[in-house]
């Protein structure tokens, strides 16, 4: 008898670990519990889910996800330069430091790249944006 494979609108639960391209590692399941997903749902990447239909529990694989896929690419017109006065004086601000922007009854994740006495820099990319990603998995579970 075959095993079952991952199909589209299975939930899997699968371990995995997301490496760039000079072998650093960006995250892991590993140590925790397993991410579960329903397949098909755009819960996760693209190119993640679609890595995961056809895999029997137990089976392991490497794929690696190109930027337009994963996060797309680096856009440079998402880097602001805001003025040091437009930001709240007693928020202590530095380079690599994550922030909430609001702007227009949103609110989006940015990073600190600058900081000088005029201004500050804000990165509006996401952090893996521009980066091409490895992922080793392991699928652990599949429910239908």
């Amino acid at each position: 008898m075959m095993s079952r494979t991952a199909q589209h609108g299975d939930r899997v639960a699968v371990h995995y670990t997301g490496t760039l391209s000079d072998g650093s590692v960006f995250d892991s399941s590993l140590g925790g519990p397993p991410l579960e997903f329903r397949i098909g749902a755009q819960e996760v990447i693209p190119g993640f889910e679609e890595a995961v239909v056809g895999m029997a529990v137990g089976e392991r694989k490497q794929i690696t996800i190109p930027a337009e896929e994963a996060y797309g690419p680096y856009d440079e017109e998402l880097i602001y330069r805001v003025p040091r006065a437009q930001v709240p004086p007693d928020l202590d601000v530095y380079p690599g430091q994550q922030l909430q922007v609001q702007a227009q009854d949103q609110s989006f994740p940015v990073t600190v790249l600058e900081v000088t006495d005029q201004y500050v820099v804000l990165d509006a990319n996401h952090p893996l944006a521009g980066q091409d990603l490895t992922f080793d998995i392991e699928l652990v579970a599949i429910q239908p």
